[in-house]
């Protein structure tokens, strides 16, 4: 059971193989078993030391935020107890001489240059390593090897993952990194080491993914821990040993090239110069080297690499996210030759990226595998419904990951983007010229399906196209491109795997570029960081991936399911309210200055106005601003409930169904006509009086203002109390300057402002019933069109929600009146209390 990130229960196989080295009962065995259960012991516990040394992981306790490791700390077991241990053992007769310059100590006879050795042990009198748990106990002279393998059932898998090292299945281990923090689900029976629980508890590891933290806290549960880090050295646990300083040379940091991270240390135990390496499994088989030595070393090497190939696949068919782990001992002279060349690429100036990976490159070969891990990365609630609403919505899912081809496969069928009846199109190449064929031929097959199903008007399967990394770096060429991108845009979805952070960029940007459609990139590492940056609309998930992702990104969520109410609700409404405040702000242009285009046929064409200057310069800036940017902030044209039940109404108008050239249309005529009532309405209105020039445009400006403000009212489906606020304060603001301005500012703006003009104005009566008639008589027509365009003209979506819920409540109600009737009642006394139901037949209602 997990009761937290490093409440973790160890499989007790390797608890047993591990428990042997700290037997103290070792003797020297010269079999070829016991040759055999040695070396592979050597690969466990150095697979371990790799787990809990390769990364970056930084250690602190609730009383010390950072553990460092003392300069001059000695091993909690002294050396002379260690070399009294390690003197028991045998050697392999392939091991080399020692190394030159380094002291000749009696840990060089262990670990030698290049190979490793064998070692054997007693077995103790009552063949328990521990006394006590019969299930940890040793053969007659040598630790078991042959053990059980159970592996996980498929619910189990959900909430777990697999490790193995060498050819053991039995250390099958399950890691569960997700969002909340990393957890492991170790199956097995725990170890020894009760003593040292409460100090261990206490530990704390910091990493920058939750990969790097899961794997620490798996090598912990073996008893091989890092217990502190410091910029030249780790303090490391390991069983049968003890605490040792382990002298930290070099890291080389994770690269989306090199697809792996290496750390370069000094053994504690034999002062050699070693290399600890784990990254993409594609990687790493590659650069493992052929085993050399004696035959059986060969032959245990073979194995080892046929076996963790085979847990590769079935981790990968699992859905597990795999990394492998290998390592490389160095000769001295090796070691001064690759370290001179590493100085000069960090201290170059020119061409640093290039050399440093060069360097990296030379010296991340001939790796010597040690074993495979597999990682669960669990997906966050609510994941497939996310999905599926997207995809309900009308948008394109795609997959761009960096995982092997059956982990993102698992993948889409977890999260429902790939469902059984769509058909896979694999695209796996080993040329440039054979990605072009089999591109041709997969558009070929599909184009016949869709001539297939539309001549026979069914719809049977939509396509899936998957595709590795190395065949996708040919797709993106210039010649291969076009048949790539028809292909994609004729499939469901598409999974590109194995991608590295470039290949997704350029991916993005193609469909962005070629395509014309608006691309949204959601990411959550920092290996997302150039997607998100090259789509149009970037989206960084906060959580253990850290916050490169977030801080690169438009928008940040912490949950993908938070992905939904983004794009449907706010999504739409944002769509909704940029649109239409666009369509307000031209209207409202547009209907005031033609205002002054009218005029100018009774002024001769002078440019004249009939508005106070002020009035005029400050309509625009200051007493119609405010409302239309409240209409595109808090305008809500459907509710947040109905949009996330119906994601068909994202998609309406994404694909321009409301919002269409015939409504701007619409609108400028309406703009036009109003125009036309609040000018002439006032003008034959005074036609034939004394009024002034200013007497004539108070109330066509105040007309205006009334009809500007009130045509937002119409068009606004939210009204609150912000709104209503801001359009009292528009009109108040209005009337309060003008009258100002007209009592006390006696010779401002001469002659176009009057003294005491506007303050005369609001005495008549005549005033009031101008303003009053153009008002409803402009804005009588947009009234009507609203009725009659949202009665005819309601979505279909909409429609049918109702139509649901209409049947669903007709019925409540038979169900209502049967089980009423059916109870003892009479139908006559049912409809008695109950005249709204209606009568039905005796029979049952299913």
């Amino acid at each position: 059971m997990v009761k937290a990130a490093k409440d973790v229960v160890p499989d007790p196989e390797l608890v047993r193989k591990l428990s042997c080295l700290s037997s103290s009962a070792l003797h020297l065995k010269g079999s070829s078993s016991a040759s055999l259960s040695s070396l592979e012991l050597t690969y466990i516990t150095d697979f371990f030391l790799a787990l809990a040394i390769c990364n970056s992981v930084v250690v602190s306790s609730p009383s010390q935020p950072r553990h460092m490791v003392p300069e001059a700390q000695a091993p909690l077991k002294s050396l002379e107890e260690i070399k009294l241990m390690f003197q028991r053992l045998s050697f392999y007769s392939f091991s080399p001489p020692q190394i030159k310059g380094s002291p000749r100590s009696f840990t060089s006879k262990l670990f030698t240059r290049g190979k490793t050795s064998s070692f054997t042990f007693n077995t103790p009198p009552n063949n328990s390593t521990d006394g006590s748990d019969p299930a940890l106990e040793c053969s007659q002279d040598t630790c078991k090897l042959k053990t059980k393998v159970d592996l996980p059932d498929r619910r189990d898998r959900e909430d777990s993952a697999a490790m193995s090292s060498g050819e053991d299945l039995e250390n099958l281990m399950e890691i569960k990194a997700d969002d909340d923090g990393v957890k492991q689900n170790l199956e097995g029976m725990g170890g020894d080491g009760e003593s040292e629980e409460d100090i261990d508890d206490e530990l704390l590891y910091e990493a920058e993914s939750p990969d790097e933290a899961a794997l620490v806290h798996a090598a912990r549960a073996y008893h091989c821990t890092l217990r502190g880090r410091s910029a030249e050295s780790l303090l490391v646990d390991l069983p049968g040993i003890g605490s040792l300083v382990v002298q930290l040379l070099h890291i080389l940091p994770f690269d989306s090239n090199r697809k792996r991270m290496s750390v370069v240390v000094r053994h504690p135990v034999t002062g050699q110069v070693v290399v600890y390496t784990k990254g993409a499994d594609s990687v790493i088989m590659d650069l493992a080297e052929t085993q050399k030595g004696s035959e059986q070393a060969q032959e245990i090497y073979s194995h080892i690499r046929e076996q963790t190939q085979k847990h590769l696949d079935t981790y990968a068919r699992e859905g597990l996210r795999t990394l492998c782990i290998a390592k490389k001992v160095l000769e001295e002279e090796e070691y001064e030759v690759w370290l001179k060349r590493q100085l000069l690429a960090e201290s170059s100036i020119e061409n640093q990226e290039e050399l440093l990976l060069d360097s990296a490159q030379r010296l991340e070969t001939d790796l010597t595998l040690l074993g495979c891990t597999g990682i669960v990365d669990r997906l966050q609630e609510d994941v497939p419904e996310t999905i599926e609403a997207l995809q309900e919505a009308g948008i394109k899912v795609w997959i761009l990951t960096g995982d092997k081809q059956e982990t993102a496969i698992n993948i889409a069928n977890a999260c429902k983007l790939l469902r059984s009846s769509d058909r896979l199109l694999s695209a796996n190449c080993g040329s440039r010229d054979a990605c072009g064929a089999l591109l041709e031929e997969l558009l070929s097959e599909v184009q016949h399906e869709e001539e297939r199903e539309e001549s026979s008007l069914d719809s049977t399967s939509s396509f899936i196209l998957v595709i590795d990394g190395r065949t996708l770096e040919w797709a993106l060429q210039e010649e291969l491109k076009g048949s790539f991108l028809e292909l994609s845009c004729k499939c469901k979805a598409v999974i590109c795997c194995r991608s590295t952070p470039l290949q997704k960029s350029k991916v993005v940007q193609l469909i962005r570029d070629k395509i014309g459609v608006m691309t949204l990139a959601v990411g959550d590492g920092a290996n997302d960081v150039s997607m998100i940056q090259v789509a149009d609309v970037g989206i960084g998930i906060s959580g253990q991936e850290g916050m490169q992702a977030v801080m690169s990104s438009d928008f940040a969520i912490s949950r993908f399911k938070h992905l939904k109410k983004l794009l449907l609700v706010h999504g739409h409404w944002c769509y909704h309210r940029l649109a239409n405040m666009i369509l307000y702000f031209i209207y409202k242009n547009v209907m005031y200055v033609n205002l002054l285009f009218w005029y100018q046929f009774f002024c001769g064409y002078s440019g004249s106005v009939m508005i106070n200057s002020w009035v005029l310069i400050l309509f625009n800036l200051v007493f119609t601003s405010a409302p239309p940017l409240i209409y595109g902030i808090l305008d809500q044209d459907t509710p947040a409930d109905t949009l996330m039940k119906l994601p068909e109404l994202y998609g309406a108008s994404r694909t321009t169904k409301v919002y269409i050239p015939f409504m701007f249309w619409i609108n400028m005529l309406d703009a036009f006509y109003q125009s036309l009532v609040c000018f002439f309405l006032p003008y034959f209105a005074l036609a034939g009086s004394d009024a002034g020039t200013l007497s004539f445009g108070s109330p066509i400006n105040t007309s205006a203002l009334f009809i500007i403000l009130l045509h937002q009212v119409i068009e606004s489906n939210t009204l609150t109390w912000i709104h209503m606020l801001v359009l009292v304060l528009s009109a108040a603001l209005y009337f309060g300057f003008v009258q100002l301005y007209s009592a006390f500012c006696v010779v401002c703006s001469h002659p176009t402002n009057l003294f005491g003009v506007e303050t005369l104005q609001i005495t008549q009566p005549l005033f009031y019933i101008i303003c009053t008639l153009t008002t409803v008589a402009a804005l009588l027509p947009r009234i009507l069109f609203r009725v009659l365009f949202n009665s005819l003209h309601s979505s279909a979506p909409l429609r049918s929600a109702q139509r649901d819920e209409a049947a669903a409540e007709r019925y409540r109600q038979r169900m209502k009146l049967w089980n009423l009737k059916h109870s003892g009642a009479s139908s006559l006394q049912v409809h008695a209390d109950n005249p709204g139901l209606e009568p039905i037949e005796d029979e049952v209602v299913s």
